[in-house]
């Protein structure tokens, strides 16, 4: 799950779709504020999956 989230890709993908929507509906700042949200959300999901990997690390040990 980890790759499709945060492969380049699909994210180009998702920020064109909305750029064109946001286009077509004059949402612009609505589309920026998207887009600091799926920043932000990758980011702390990238580190809960920190925290998780270092848990079940300390675990096995």
């Amino acid at each position: 799950m980890k790759k499709f989230i945060n492969n380049s890709g699909w994210q180009a993908f998702y920020l064109l779709i909305l750029g064109l929507l946001a286009f077509y509906t004059k949402e612009i700042v609505t589309f920026i504020m998207l887009g600091f949200m799926m920043i932000m959300l990758s980011n702390i999901y990238d580190k809960l999956d920190d925290i998780y990997r270092k848990m079940s690390k300390d675990e096995k040990e």
